[in-house]
């Protein structure tokens, strides 16, 4: 399954949708298929344009599973924020490569917890920012941000950041199906240390991408590398195992999403994923 699950898809909005590809904001490249609109395409949104819609039938044709594998992977995320703000007692958290918002987005889970906790989503798609300004709100108790950031600006990210989070106590930092968009290890891994170096002991690192287990993966994502403007890379559970490195990981380890403290049994699915602690 290729990964976007903070691409997941978002709910119409009441005023409008933007799938008739008129009255575009425009900033916005809709020639161009993009990461966001193809998932919100595949699941079922009507935030998407023309561009979109075609990789997305080219991506479905190859893996027809990949809307319900999605889904999978979006209940590891709801797993995985309720764990970090109930057993793990964190209160702040970073959701780097946000996507378009949906039901269940790790404020609302983590609020839901614990009404205090502190969340900073960040992405740098204009379609993303808009969506995130008009539906990602806060308890009255919590703080629910937004930055416009690529992760690879890796400063401007922690110094937005701080201006809501406070890095001297724990931050749950999360890139849910994005380090896939890194062809390079070294560099997929600088990021998310140096994110990790400047929060502290108690702080937790979570992620989850696509392996490239089966030929049916493999596939997709070439079908998708050939027309989307940001590309996915693969990986094998050894080579994802390393972000883990200085870190303890949370049982059960880096296991199929679907494996990982699950609510109900369900098939093992090519995406994997874990929660590691600071020590």
């Amino acid at each position: 399954m290729l990964s976007a699950i903070n691409c997941f898809v978002a709910p119409e909005p009441k005023d409008a949708s933007v799938a008739n590809d008129e009255q575009v904001d425009p900033k916005l490249d809709t020639a161009v298929p993009h990461t966001a609109r193809i998932w919100n395409y595949i699941l079922g949104g009507k935030d998407n344009f023309a561009a979109d819609r075609a990789v997305g039938d080219q991506v479905l044709a190859t893996q027809p599973e990949l809307a319900e594998n999605a889904r999978l992977t979006r209940k590891f995320l709801i797993r995985a924020v309720r764990y970090l703000a109930g057993e793990a007692g964190v209160r702040q958290f970073l959701d780097i490569g946000t996507g378009l918002p949906t039901a269940n987005n790790t404020h609302e889970v983590a609020q839901s917890v614990a009404p205090d906790s502190r969340i900073v989503y960040v992405d740098n798609d204009p379609l993303v920012l808009a969506h995130a300004r008009a539906l990602l709100t806060s308890s009255p108790e919590g703080v629910t941000d937004y930055l416009d950031a690529d992760m690879y600006d890796t400063d401007l990210v922690l110094r937005e950041a701080a201006r809501t989070l406070d890095f001297s106590k724990p931050v749950a930092v999360l890139f849910m199906g994005v380090l896939g968009h890194i062809e390079d290890d070294g560099v997929a891994q600088g990021i998310v240390k140096k994110v990790l170096d400047a929060v502290p002991s108690g702080s937790y690192f979570a992620m989850c991408d696509s392996t490239d287990r089966t030929p049916e993966v493999v596939e997709s994502a070439r079908v998708w590398n050939e027309s989307a403007a940001l590309k996915y890379h693969l990986r094998s559970e050894e080579r994802m195992r390393a972000f883990f490195d200085g870190l303890e990981l949370v049982e059960p380890g880096l296991v199929s999403v679907t494996r990982w403290r699950p609510d109900t049994d369900a098939q093992e699915i090519d995406q994997f994923g874990a929660v590691g602690r600071k020590p």
